[in-house]
């Protein structure tokens, strides 16, 4: 049985429902939108979507240690607008950074403008209405944005990452408001990101990345496999991320036109991930004196004329996702380093059975 934690801690509130919010936000306990009252109808009719017991703990959140029970998960899927099903979405993205080779610790507290991203994939994103379409990354869709703000908000309330605090970020980004996606798998001409790490395609799962915000790759000239590829290892060998100091696990979002140019030409997603790990480097010599010194000592690196530093380790730790409407418009999502690796789970019932159907689970 996994360990239980104590029951949610209710308390009466008489004045206005407007004056909800205010209260909230006094005691710091939104992102600075309005919430939702978590009122115990609201939350009893989120739990209603889950199988698992209201007090079991999902995972233990730093820099509080807080403890990330089904019904505080709840509570903040409420508090953020999500429909009552999307909740085990939420819990899995909570068991997924919980994981302790997401190095949730860090990702809480560096000064890096890292956010959890939250990619859902399998039949459970389209029946939920998961945006994997046009504006993936951005607003209009309330499955992606209020999953997303959830996540944020259990990351705040439970784990304590609260700004200028718990959560040290020197700039933030807006990724740290919601940031949640579903994988254009229609438009994937390869194996989607659940299926290429030996998952069914009728099972559906939660990967999280610790990663920035995307930065845009446009290429509208390319129709070559390797016209396009030249240009996403250009942008994402770039001076200044995280990845060229620290290697790590950063992400490509393929965008499904450049997806399509390059696959058209028999480009399998493992020689796509080894054409980046070879051509996604910076030369070490326009490197400052200073970050020179750091390569040469933190990394495997030989201090040559033409040394070309690269971003991972090996191909294998790039990760490729397709995601998007029509346009020649990709993205990469630099992540927060070595030490904080993609994390998946499977969106499942108590007993570990996956749910192949939302509906199923409502009691």
């Amino acid at each position: 049985m996994s360990e239980l934690g104590p029951a949610a801690v209710t308390f009466e509130f008489t004045g206005a429902v407007d004056d909800v919010d205010t209260l909230y936000q006094e005691r710091g306990w939104t992102d600075g939108l309005p919430v939702v009252p978590p009122t115990e109808a609201r939350v009893a009719a989120c739990l209603r979507w889950t199988d698992r017991d209201p007090r079991e703990i999902v995972g233990i959140l730093p820099p509080r240690q807080g403890e990330a029970t089904i019904e505080k998960i709840a509570i903040n899927t409420v508090m953020a607008g999500c429909k009552p099903e999307y909740l085990p979405v939420v819990i899995t993205a909570v068991e997924a950074l919980a994981d302790p080779q997401f190095n949730l610790d860090s990702v809480q507290a560096t000064t890096h403008p890292v956010a959890p991203l939250i990619v859902v994939n399998g039949p459970i994103a389209r029946e939920l209405g998961i945006n994997a379409g046009y504006n993936a990354f951005g607003q209009g869709f309330r499955a992606n944005v209020t999953i997303g703000r959830a996540v944020r908000l259990v990351l705040m309330n439970v784990g304590g990452g609260l700004p200028g605090t718990g959560d040290r970020s020197t700039q933030g980004s807006p990724s740290k408001i919601a940031y949640c996606v579903a994988e254009n798998e229609a438009e994937n001409p390869w194996q989607p990101l659940h299926v290429e790490h030996g998952h069914p395609a009728d099972v559906s799962t939660v990967t999280a990345f610790g990663c920035e915000a995307p930065h845009n790759i446009q290429d509208h000239y390319s129709n070559t496999a390797r016209g396009v590829l030249l240009i996403v290892a250009g942008a994402m060998g770039q001076a200044g991320s995280n990845n060229l100091l620290g290697r790590g696990w950063p992400l490509l979002s393929f965008g499904p036109e450049h997806a399509a140019t390059v696959a058209k030409e028999g480009f399998t997603k493992q020689q796509v991930k080894e054409f980046l790990f070879e051509h996604a480097r910076y030369p070490l010599a326009k490197l400052g004196a200073e970050y020179r010194a750091a390569q040469l000592t933190r990394n495997d690196v030989q201090d040559t004329p033409d040394a070309m530093v690269p971003i991972v380790r090996a191909p294998e730790d790039i990760s490729i996702i397709v995601a998007g409407g029509a346009g020649k418009h990709s993205s990469w999502q630099p992540t927060f380093g070595d030490g904080t690796a993609p994390t998946r789970r499977v969106i499942a019932r108590r007993d570990g059975t996956p749910i192949r159907r939302i509906a199923d689970l409502r009691r």
